[in-house]
């Protein structure tokens, strides 16, 4: 039994918009790879994240992740880089010791799951013990006493961490925090700060910092295109304006294609309403929403998947822009195989 279904309006979307404009080989620079089995039991003391990708999938294998990209692209190589997803709770040190076993088994880049309360040596450790490509760090690893609207960059990816990384000329995945999302001042410093005292880290900023609707950017990315080794990828994205706006500010060389896998099965259209981005979902197939303000039900129409409207948003970003057919090649290859020595 297929792990999901694909409809015959699926395979139309992505025969009439997608598999021309998509080159024959793909590397999706950001995807969790985890087992349900290694989550821990006890819930979070606080929560920092959106639940609704809770309800997209329970876990996500490594054959899983193959399979979905075999279903999805059938007539494309897709390779992943692939990390876990993991909370404090849980056993990282398994997590990650599945990630590089999966790596290993199947070519797959790794970037390790890093902890901020890890020692440098640990680290150092941890970085040196399998072929990292570098690390994903994420807030809700943040000390538990600060509150989620006041995390900042440095409490979850700490100036002792980007020694170690820097040292060893390793990317970092980074998915900024705060709700004024990549228009926070904050963020911003912080990433001139990363920029220009770490050169040598290969830092990524993830979901083009979570500007998922146009009042998210303000004027960052004119900000931020200056720091020229900065990369970008725009996993979990389907606004082509803001896309635009980052193709115009950095150009092709500094973006990558990503996915946020495996939520991007998710069938959806998003729309922005009031500053906030909406998933309008088919009515029943997630379970009840009603919780989450970030969900809503449609009966009136067909869905496909968040990944299909993912690209279809930057193909209409590309066309605005006049990008070339090797500029696509590279954002959905050539830019991830420079960065990560592949």
């Amino acid at each position: 039994m297929a792990l999901f279904t694909v409809t015959d309006f699926d395979r139309q979307f992505y025969k009439e918009k997608l598999q021309d404009f998509l080159p024959e080989k793909i590397i999706d620079v950001h995807t969790h790879v985890w087992l349900k089995e290694m989550k821990a039991k006890k819930k979070e003391a606080v929560k920092r994240t959106v639940s609704w990708p809770s309800m997209v999938a329970a876990d996500n294998s490594a054959e899983d992740l193959m399979e979905t990209y075999k279903l999805m692209f059938p007539d494309k190589k897709v390779t992943p880089v692939i990390f876990t997803s993991a909370g404090m709770n849980d056993d990282m040190d398994a997590m990650n010791a599945y990630i590089a076993e999966s790596s290993a088994k199947y070519g797959m880049p790794a970037l390790l799951y890093a902890r901020p309360d890890w020692s440098q040596e640990e680290l150092a450790a941890k970085l040196d013990a399998f072929p990292w490509k570098g690390i994903k760090v994420y807030l809700n690893l943040s000390p538990i006493y600060i509150p989620e609207k006041e995390i900042r960059i440095f409490d979850f990816l700490t100036p002792a961490m980007l020694d170690v990384v820097a040292e060893r000329k390793l990317a970092v995945m980074l998915h900024i925090p705060r709700d004024g999302r990549l228009k926070d001042p904050v963020n911003v410093c912080q990433i001139q700060e990363i920029c220009r005292r770490w050169p040598d880290v290969k830092l990524i900023i993830a979901h083009i910092g979570r500007a998922y609707c146009n009042c998210d950017v303000g004027d960052s990315i004119e900000i931020l295109k200056k720091e020229e080794r900065l990369m970008w990828d725009f996993a979990a994205t389907s606004n082509a304006w803001v896309m635009e706006q980052l193709i115009r500010a950095v150009g092709p060389k500094r973006i990558m294609f990503g996915s946020d896998m495996p939520i991007l099965r998710l069938r959806t259209r998003r729309i922005e309403e009031n500053g906030k981005y909406i998933n309008i979902v088919p009515k029943g197939v997630y379970g009840d929403v009603s919780a989450d303000s970030h969900m809503r039900e449609s009966e009136d129409e067909e869905f496909t998947f968040f990944m299909y409207r993912e690209i279809e948003a930057f193909r209409a970003a590309a066309e605005a822009t006049g990008l070339s057919r090797a500029d696509i090649e590279d954002v959905f290859c050539n830019n991830a195989c420079r960065l990560f020595d592949l």
